[in-house]
């Protein structure tokens, strides 16, 4: 499991303007932007503007008022990409197990298609 947050990693860079991104929305909580190795039509990652490692860390450590923003900001980016009505995937990787490769908690939106099986054996 990750311990400290890592200011280097490929999330924070973007967050400070040292990497550019396909931003798709922005607002005080999360950073929305495309995935550069999407695995669906829409496939955009919403991360949240703080120093968090994981979901459980969001969970555990975000004011209320940060993860109301960041579940609000899921729903309209949603909205915006038309996926509400047809439906989407979201997905937050958690450690090594879970597969998660950046240490910031971010969230996959994957739709605009039918979305394969969960995962694979």
């Amino acid at each position: 499991m990750m311990n400290a947050y890592d200011d280097n990693n490929i999330f924070a860079k973007i967050l400070k303007g040292e990497i550019p991104c396909d931003k798709v929305y922005e607002d005080e909580y999360v950073l929305a932007f495309k995935d550069i190795a999407p695995q669906a039509p829409v496939h955009i990652l919403v991360i949240p503007k703080g120093k968090y490692i994981s979901i459980t860390d969001f969970g555990a450590n975000a004011s209320p008022e940060a993860i109301k923003g960041f579940f609000e900001a899921v729903d309209k980016i949603a909205g915006e990409q038309n996926l509400k009505n047809e439906g989407f995937r979201s997905i937050a990787n958690t450690g090594l197990n879970g597969g998660q490769e950046v240490p910031h908690f971010h969230l996959h939106i994957l739709g605009g298609k039918k979305i394969g099986p969960m995962v694979s054996k």
